[in-house]
C-alpha cells in the first residue's frame, strides 16, 4: 500500500498534536516547525482533519489546534480517510475480461483488511511507541539535571 502524501503529512501533524497535548492550541506554525512540513500545505491538510471531526480549531491570537477527541479515540485510518476519502476499493461494473472479477475481489479483500489494521494503532499506541524511542525532552533535561545536582551534593 502506498500512503499518500497528504494521508502522511495528517497523521505526522495529529501525531505531533498528541505527543505534545496540552489545553492550548497549537498553532500551524509550531506544528510544520516541529514536523518539518511545509506550513501552507499543512494548513490546508488540517482544515480537512478538522473537517473529518479529529481536531478542533480556534482563531485569532492564541489560537490554533487541539485533538477533538482523545488519542486513544483516533485511529490511523480515520485519519487517512479524512483526506483521502475512504480506505476500501469498490467493486464496479465487470467487463467480462478473463479474471477479472476474482481480481476485483482480491483488491477488495486486500483494501479491507489494510482498513482493518490501520485501524487498528490509535495516536495514543504511537505516542507510546514514539516515546520508547525518542524520551520526552522534559524527562532528557530533568534527569541531566538531577545527574549534575547530585554530582555538585557528593562529597
Amino acid at each position: 500500500m502506498k500512503v499518500s502524501t497528504r494521508g502522511d503529512y495528517a497523521a505526522r501533524a495529529l501525531l505531533s498534536l498528541a505527543l505534545h497535548e496540552s489545553d492550548r492550541p497549537t498553532s500551524v506554525k509550531e506544528i510544520a516547525e516541529r514536523t518539518n512540513l511545509p506550513q501552507p500545505y499543512l494548513e490546508q491538510i488540517l482544515l480537512a482533519v478538522k473537517g473529518a471531526g479529529l481536531v478542533r480549531s480556534k482563531r485569532g491570537v492564541g489560537g490554533g489546534y487541539v485533538l477533538a477527541r482523545p488519542p486513544t479515540e483516533i485511529t490511523v485510518a480515520e485519519i487517512l480517510a479524512a483526506v483521502d476519502g475512504p480506505l476500501t476499493t469498490l467493486m464496479g461494473e465487470h467487463d467480462h475480461c478473463e479474471g477479472h472479477c476474482v481480481l476485483q475481489e482480491v483488491w477488495v479483500g486486500v483494501s479491507e483488511e489494510m482498513g482493518k489494521l490501520l485501524a487498528g494503532y490509535t495516536l495514543a499506541e504511537l505516542v507510546d511507541r514514539t516515546r520508547i524511542g525518542h524520551p520526552d525532552v522534559a524527562s532528557v533535561t530533568s534527569t541531566a539535571r538531577d545527574r549534575r545536582t547530585s554530582r555538585a551534593t557528593t562529597p
